[in-house]
């Protein structure tokens, strides 16, 4: 039986507008905003549940919890018992803080504007959780036969994980997924309606400078810490350059970017302005292609940070009286660097484009958007899909929000790109079926 499947626009938009009237609860960033996700699932069970199981419908719903209030949702369609899979997973119940001082719109109220649907997380990612259940409810409808189980997997706590042991690392960590070894598993979660071929390796991290205080007006009795920390990150940076340049498959998966290492905050100590700063902390991040290994570069960046700790002279100084080790009052004083990281690097992914996976999704793309579809990747990340690739997974990625909003003020995704992605996972679904 051929899948053919139009969104069903109505209910679409009447779900989307119950997800992102939850939207404020659901925003993630501890310790102000705890989500709780289980608000938006209640939502999606009750578009689901007359199709359940357990009322004699061919969908099973799990509703899969290790922190009261913040579950994920499994859903299985598999009418005929089949073992082999095709599955939709990454699309995450949890949001970005939204200021609504900042917006056009009421960020926790759907708005809706000729195409244009307003709200936070109509984008990233509530709107690919009412796709992909309108989805859901249409096969349970139509009774359509598939010759595999197709799987969807709602995740919580996807945009801060600090609060470890919530979301789909813990369902992994417990094999609720290994059964999806058996198939593709498409990451929802990316954007532009294109598939994206590829991520980057993502690595948050802190340099902190340590120099002496004193007075500015006798700069050769104190040490910098501007001046060294800021002088320490450029070595940093011709030393990463140099040892990840652009790769050359770079070109073949159209990354936007090659790997990055960059500084973007920077604070000190509170002093006046006629005093040496003690200390100078800078963050930034790295962004690694798929093709390099980020634990390898994060070694090589902590032994550039040990070839200055052991001689801080090889950086150049600003000026005659700038150093980075003096002797005052008899004392030798070092300018000295702390290097850690900001929790744990995100793993990038190449996708494997040589599988079914891969080349039904590009095919039924380019049938339903033309020429309109231009796989792409780029130095984003998303979390999990390199150690779930690496684990054995066949992980592809696509999205039908709009990059340019992802995580800011006004976020919208058009109705036009949904109903276009209902599109293509009906022939995506049916070339899995053929």
């Amino acid at each position: 039986m051929a899948v053919e499947i139009e969104l069903n626009s109505e209910r679409f938009v009447q779900l989307l507008c119950k997800l992102i009237g939850e939207a404020k609860y659901l925003q993630n960033n501890p310790p102000k905003f705890i989500p709780q996700e289980d608000r938006a699932i209640q939502h999606v069970k009750e578009v689901l549940e007359p199709f359940s199981t357990a009322k004699g419908g061919p969908i099973q719903i799990d509703h899969v919890t290790f922190v009261e209030g913040r579950g994920n949702l499994i859903l299985t369609y598999n009418p005929s018992g089949r073992k082999r899979t095709v599955a939709f997973v990454g699309s995450h119940l949890d949001v970005v803080p939204a200021n609504p001082e900042t917006w056009n719109y009421d960020p926790f109220k759907l708005t809706v504007e000729g195409d244009k649907l307003y709200g936070r997380g109509t984008t990233d990612c509530l709107g690919h959780v009412a796709l992909i259940t309108d989805l859901f409810a249409q096969l349970a409808e139509k009774k359509v036969t598939l010759n595999f189980s197709l799987v969807a997997v709602f995740i919580a706590s996807e945009e801060n994980t600090s609060i470890p042991g919530v979301g789909v690392e813990k369902l992994v960590e417990l094999g609720k997924l290994d059964h999806l070894r058996d198939g593709p598993v498409y990451w929802v979660d990316s954007a532009d309606s294109s598939p994206c071929m590829g991520t980057a390796s993502a690595a948050m991290w802190t340099l902190r400078g340590k120099g002496r205080l004193f007075h500015s007006g006798l700069p050769h009795k104190g040490i910098n810490s501007q001046e060294f920390v800021n002088e320490a990150v450029t070595y940093l940076q011709k030393r990463f350059y140099a040892e990840f340049p652009p790769h050359e498959k770079e070109t073949d998966y159209k990354f936007a970017t090659p790997s990055t290492m960059k500084p973007t905050l920077i604070k000190c100590s509170e002093g006046s302005v006629n005093q040496i700063p003690p200390w100078t902390e800078v963050q930034g991040d790295i962004r690694l292609t798929p093709f390099y290994n980020i634990d390898e570069c994060v070694k090589k960046v902590e032994g550039y940070v040990k070839e200055i700790n052991d001689d801080p002279t090889i950086l150049p100084t600003r000026g005659p009286c700038s150093k980075y080790v003096i002797t005052a009052d008899g004392v030798e004083y070092r300018a000295k660097l702390d290097f850690k990281l900001n929790g744990s690097p995100l793993r990038g992914i190449a996708c494997n484009l040589q599988s079914l996976g891969y080349k039904h999704l590009e095919a039924a793309s380019s049938e339903v958007l033309g020429a309109d579809s231009k796989p792409y990747s780029l130095t984003g990340s998303l979390p999990l899909v390199g150690d779930l690739q690496a684990a054995g997974f066949d992980i592809q990625v696509c999205g039908y929000g709009h990059t340019s909003v992802y995580h800011g003020d006004n976020e919208y995704c058009s109705l036009s790109c949904m109903r276009n992605a209902m599109n293509i996972f009906s022939r995506l679904l049916n070339k899995h079926n053929a």
